[in-house]
């Protein structure tokens, strides 16, 4: 299957060459699309000039920040549009391994295959690598709470390591999303199980970044909160009109 591996960047000049070659060393026939945010730090500029001597990497700039929902989704919509089979989603900062690649692209592609594929760290065999403690207590607790606000059964939806089908993507409203960080990973999660798709997870090892500084804020914590309670309210809603709704017995 053609599988293309959307890479988002800002301010990632130091870590996205290391990256970027680790990725080309471990799937060779992958394309890579980096979408960058117009990085001060030069990232865009070194991309392309990657792109040029390499047919496999592409780069789409975008004119600034705009978040990181907002760039997988552009890279989403210029993958849809070349017609790839595969849109796998990584972070430019090394934390997630190029070398397990192979393991979402093996499952996404069984003959069970799920409409999305997530690394996973806290599924049996996945687990973090130099993160602090208080990162890990984050983590859990948010994934639990989604677990328990949505009522779904995925122990990592706010992985950022993923494996989409191509016809999952399409069968989505990508214009719709407007989530950031965090919040963006559960909401397309979320997206595929509310339209009838399977999510699977692949255990996987994450290390926390070695170069630049983590996008991690405040604000992308409160979004995810925030927003995850409100989609469950109208989740539960939704169960208990079903409940009022259905015919009485006897």
């Amino acid at each position: 299957m053609s599988t293309l591996v959307v890479v988002p960047t800002y301010d990632e000049r130091e870590s996205l060459p290391v990256t970027l070659e680790r990725l080309r060393a471990a799937q060779p026939d992958v394309d890579v699309l980096v979408v960058d945010d117009a990085s001060p730090d030069g990232t865009g500029r070194w991309a392309q000039e990657v792109a040029e001597r390499d047919v496999r990497v592409h780069v789409l700039h975008r004119a600034g920040k705009g978040g990181l929902g907002a760039a997988y989704v552009a890279g989403f919509g210029w993958g849809l549009e070349r017609g790839y089979d595969v849109l796998c989603e990584m972070d430019a900062d090394g934390s997630h391994r190029p070398e397990e690649l192979g393991r979402l692209l093996a499952r996404v592609a069984a003959d069970d295959a799920p409409d999305l594929v997530i690394g996973s760290r806290w599924v049996p065999g996945g687990r973090v690598v130099n993160w602090p403690w208080h990162r890990s207590v984050l983590s859990r607790g948010g994934n639990t709470f989604v677990r328990v606000a949505l009522g779904i059964a995925v122990r990592d939806a706010t992985g950022g390591f993923r494996a989409f089908r191509a016809e999952a993507l399409r069968a989505l409203d990508l214009a719709a999303v407007e989530s950031h960080g965090y919040c963006f990973q559960v909401d397309m999660t979320w997206r595929v199980l509310r339209g009838g798709g399977s999510v699977a997870e692949v255990p996987i090892t994450f290390v926390e970044r070695v170069a630049g500084s983590s996008k991690m804020s405040r604000a992308i914590v409160a979004e995810a909160l925030v927003k995850t309670t409100r989609w469950g309210l109208r989740y539960r809603a939704e169960q208990l009109g079903g409940l009022v709704r259905r015919p009485g017995r006897g």
